[in-house]
């Protein structure tokens, strides 16, 4: 019987804290800052900073273009970082594309569709296509539905949007039960018409974990392709994507600066078969196999799909964050995410008119709260807690339509990570229950 993840110590988080450098800084009233607000971008550990500092002074280099000493360097290191990275979500490198952040990655795929869908070969080249291109099991035709759901970050939800838009597909999704959960009472939109399902891991509005044992055997039962996006989840859970492909996801996008690395960079980790499918979106430089005048081919995936130079310093600082992670472990932290969680949850219930967007408990969820506060505008909420050094997420978060589930238009956000403790939770309850005093005198 496998043996639950326990929560980090006290002196276990303690020692993590030590590791990041911002937390030497004071917040606005001298005290030191409690950030809650890592659903948004996540801090760096000192190891992070080291190595993309490392890589500028010893090894920078053109990756793939030469042959001398820094550029063999530069390659090795920006394979070890793909290397790192995949294995960290249980994938193997050659299944992992850099992009430039998830966003990127969610409209490689849309992009990718939409060139299938237009007749254009995943394997380039002049002439008509051939019987066999594996492309031709992307295209979209009048007719065919995009499911995506009502909690999706605008990331996964407007590209989908523009696709149906070029493509004449019909755009349907799962919507919402009373907390925000994804209601399994609209599974039905999933039909024999649906040929693609976008959905999150994780809502970085609820905190709500999606239910993928019930959808994914649906979705594999009428053969849409599946991406999952887990830009909440790839720090906060343990990811398997051996086991999420074995269940029917295809294609799964991460975002490096929520899960402590770099900003501009991201990754699409798809399986074999949909990269090969997939025709190149971006064109130029390093993903080509022979270019003539006329016409060009192009490389297997994932150089395919990595035109032009690439963030060489932030897939280092990405793989070293990976591996930083992994020396916590994303279940020990996902167990003290949960006990953060819960107590934050308990003291929000005592707060006179604050209202949680979201589930009440720690079932299925990870450590994001939103909070409607009423008679206080979001952004009055934040900055009055920002005066007291806590720093939370204000406004709609880039999810209008899962707002609007909730009847409001904007949202204040707390979330964690892994240099949260009681401490702070307590520190943000005691100053947020004092909010609604500034505005009713």
């Amino acid at each position: 019987m496998t043996q639950e993840p326990t929560a980090l110590s006290a002196a276990e988080v303690q020692a993590v804290r030590a590791d990041f450098p911002f937390l030497a800084r004071p917040g606005r009233d001298g005290r030191p800052l409690a950030y809650l607000d890592w659903g948004a971008t996540s801090q760096k550990p000192e190891v992070v900073i080291a190595a993309e500092a490392e890589f500028y002074r010893r090894s920078n280099g053109a990756a793939g273009r030469s042959t001398y000493q820094l550029a063999d360097e530069a390659t090795a290191a920006l394979e070890d970082a793909r290397q790192a990275v995949a294995a960290f979500v249980g994938a193997r490198g050659e299944n992992l594309v850099f992009t430039k952040n998830a966003t990127e990655a969610i409209n490689l795929v849309a992009l990718a569709v939409g060139h299938a869908s237009a007749g254009r070969p995943a394997a380039g080249g002049a002439g008509r296509r051939a019987d066999d291109d594996p492309s031709r099991r992307l295209a979209l035709r009048g007719g065919d539905e995009i499911v995506v759901t009502r909690a999706e970050h605008h990331a996964n939800l407007v590209p989908w949007q523009e696709l149906a838009a070029r493509t004449g597909a019909t755009l349907r999704w799962l919507d919402l039960d009373a907390q925000g959960r994804i209601d399994l009472g609209t599974l039905d939109v999933l039909g024999e018409r649906t040929r693609i399902l976008a959905l999150t891991h994780a809502s970085n509005v609820t905190g709500a974990v999606s239910p993928l044992e019930q959808i994914l055997p649906r979705a594999r039962q009428v053969g849409a392709l599946v991406l999952l996006d887990t830009c909440q989840s790839g720090a906060h859970l343990p990811l398997d994507f051996a086991s999420l492909s074995a269940a029917g996801v295809d294609a799964m996008v991460l975002s490096s600066h929520k899960m402590l690395g770099p900003t501009g960079i991201g990754a699409l980790v798809a399986t074999t078969d949909l990269l090969a499918a997939m025709p190149p979106v971006l064109t130029g430089g390093s993903m080509i196999e022979v270019v003539t005048m006329g016409s060009s081919t192009y490389m297997p995936p994932p150089a395919r799909f990595e035109a032009g130079s690439q963030p060489l310093a932030q897939a280092v600082g990405w793989g070293t964050a990976v591996d930083y992670l992994a020396g916590i472990g994303p279940g020990r932290l996902h167990a003290t995410e949960q006990a953060l969680t819960a107590r934050l949850l308990e003291g929000a219930g005592r707060v006179e008119g604050l209202r949680v967007l979201g589930p009440g408990d720690t079932e299925q969820r990870i450590g994001v709260v939103s909070f409607d506060l009423q008679g206080v505008h979001p952004h009055d909420v934040g900055q009055v807690l920002d005066a007291v050094g806590v720093a939370v997420r204000t406004g709609h978060h880039c999810a209008q339509p899962l707002h609007a589930h909730f009847g409001v238009h904007a949202s204040s956000r707390v979330s964690l990570g892994p240099t949260s403790t009681p401490q702070e939770v307590d520190r943000f309850l005691e100053a947020v229950a004092s909010v609604r005093s500034y505005f009713q005198r």
